[in-house]
């Protein structure tokens, strides 16, 4: 088993962190505060992952991909992080398939 980060680093270089200070990307790698940041994983779904976003990979598991993107939203709108035209697509696309849940976020940013 691996732990991931549901919304790999790079990603999130991407998405807005290049702008934050050492001490917030540091904050942002180890966040225990919220269980959706951190996700136990296989090795195998780990590397298949690598940097991707929802616009290129989801779960292979389709029963649960709706956990999943209502978790990437919710991480991305913790830290205060972009999305990107091809991603809100995907996540958009995901999520119309997926039954009303409320999203709860306590925000970092």
């Amino acid at each position: 088993m691996d732990i991931d980060h549901l919304v790999p680093l790079a990603e999130a270089w991407d998405s807005g962190a290049y702008a934050w200070s050492a001490a917030e990307r540091e904050a942002y790698a180890n966040d225990l505060a919220d269980d959706r940041a951190l996700i136990a994983v296989s090795a195998a779904s780990n590397r298949s992952k690598a940097d991707q976003d929802p616009s290129t990979r989801l779960p292979p598991a389709v029963g649960y991909r709706c956990q999943y993107v209502t978790d990437w939203v919710a991480d991305k709108t913790r830290w205060g992080l972009g999305i990107d035209a091809a991603e809100h697509a995907a996540l958009t696309q995901t999520l119309e398939q997926c039954p009303d849940v409320p999203i709860t976020v306590t925000l970092v940013r």
